[in-house]
């Protein structure tokens, strides 16, 4: 799998499939509702605000193992309390669509196999 890691989550589920199971389909219903949020916070400017659902969706992208994009959703969210790197907040959302976009299909797959 190229962008999720289910390793931690087999750990503290202790490879119960059924949990795993819940566990990728909270986090494949709550993409869109990300999504939608982080890119609407940045068009309308709202960064703080931006900066609290990068925080949010730090939380369930580190689930299923993706540790680079929970470590930039962090600096999305500390460069928003600081009111510095405007320019580069686009960037930030546009990654993690396009890495969420593609664990939701790596994770739908994986789902078939539980």
């Amino acid at each position: 799998m190229a962008y999720t890691d289910l390793n931690y989550l087999r750990n503290v589920t202790g490879g119960e499939p059924e949990i795993i199971r819940e566990m990728i389909e909270l986090f494949i219903s709550q993409i869109p509702e990300f999504s939608e949020n982080l890119n609407n916070y940045l068009a309308e400017k709202k960064y703080l605000e931006l900066g609290k659902e990068a925080h949010k969706a730090k939380s369930s992208v580190l689930v299923v193992g993706m540790e680079q994009l929970g470590k930039d959703l962090k600096t999305l969210q500390l460069l928003t309390l600081d009111g510095k790197g405007e320019e580069t907040y686009a960037d930030y959302v546009k990654e993690f669509d396009k890495q969420c976009n593609a664990a939701v299909e790596e994770l739908k797959l994986e789902l078939q196999k539980l």
